[in-house]
């Protein structure tokens, strides 16, 4: 490293240690933070990926869903993201055959279970489709693997196969 690229950091560093330094100086309840309220959802939390068109795949997922549901009932909060060739579960006139029966299961899930389905805006955009041309239960995110990422930067366990 030169001492050109070092001296940035060398007075990043100096600036932390400054910062650090006046708040020790502050009285001790001006310089606590209160405590994060606790989060109220359900303590367990899950992202289902569902990235393949072939009925045999979806089905394996929303069994494993509905298991997950059977596990912990009220205790667990589910996402399904839903991108690429799986984008046609959640369309209304999909463009790839999809059963009637797995789009009927995941409307079910939704409704009566909360489950979140997100379609992935990227993929739709690519197919020439818009928020119409989905399943009312379903919202769209811009980007699905965005959804993902965000949502186990919040704690919930990421589930794909």
């Amino acid at each position: 490293m030169s001492s050109s690229e070092s001296l940035p950091r060398r007075q990043l560093l100096g600036a932390v240690a400054a910062a650090a330094t006046a708040g020790a100086a502050l009285p001790a309840r001006a310089a606590a933070k209160p405590a994060p309220a606790p989060d109220d959802g359900p303590p367990h939390k899950v992202v289902y990926q569902i990235n393949r068109h072939e009925p045999e795949y979806q089905q394996a997922i929303l069994n494993s869903i509905g298991a997950m549901l059977k596990k912990y009932v009220d205790d667990v909060t589910i996402v399904v993201v839903v991108w690429g060739p799986g984008i046609h579960l959640l369309a209304k006139k999909p463009k790839r055959p999809v059963p009637k029966e797995l789009q009927l299961r995941a409307r079910s899930m939704s409704e009566a279970y909360g489950i979140e389905f997100i379609a992935c805006g990227n993929t739709m955009h690519t197919i020439g489709w818009d928020k119409e041309d989905m399943l009312d239960f379903a919202r769209v995110e811009e980007v699905g693997a965005a959804a993902i990422m965000e949502l186990q930067e919040k704690g919930y366990a990421y589930i794909a196969w």
